[in-house]
């Protein structure tokens, strides 16, 4: 229930931050935060990231729907008893989500965080998906790691016994 309500949160968050946004800021407009290095940039996408397949949003929202069946498959049936993938899962279930929303209502994605060394402008969403796939990828590892660290086991075990 604990993931359930992390996804909830970020979706929340990213709603809710877009909605100041769109609500107080005119397109384009930029309130600088850091002088030359964080700005909040009204800026909208209507492709995917770096403005990728833009106006495509039909196949947006059959990846977006396929990829949460996807997470929640997953989390249902694999994640149980590992909370590092249970997390990155409902971290990525709350980016997509926060996104979905935006191409659903508004047939465009907000986004305003500026870091101008990225040279891009994400959003909460985004930086949820990039967060939890960098979870993703160190689960994967430490699977990895342990798996190598079972066979060596066994080896060894093996060896010893002749």
């Amino acid at each position: 229930m604990i993931y359930y309500l992390i996804a909830f949160l970020i979706i929340v968050i990213d709603q809710i931050t877009k909605y100041f946004v769109v609500r107080n800021m005119e397109l384009g407009e930029s309130i600088r935060v850091i002088d030359g290095i964080f700005y909040i940039t009204s800026h909208r996408n209507t492709g995917a990231a770096w403005g990728m397949l833009e106006g495509q949003m039909w196949l947006f929202y059959l990846v977006t729907i396929a990829v949460i069946i996807g997470i929640l498959f997953y989390f249902h049936r694999h994640a149980k008893g590992n909370p590092l993938f249970s997390l990155s899962l409902m971290v990525i279930l709350g980016g997509a989500v926060g996104n979905f929303i935006d191409r659903i209502f508004r047939l465009e994605v907000v986004d305003f965080i500026q870091f101008t060394f990225f040279n891009f402008i994400f959003n909460i969403a985004d930086a949820a998906l990039t967060i939890g796939v960098a979870l993703l990828l160190i689960q994967m590892i430490l699977e990895e790691v342990q798996e190598k660290r079972k066979k060596s086991g066994k080896h060894s075990t093996s060896d010893t016994g002749k």
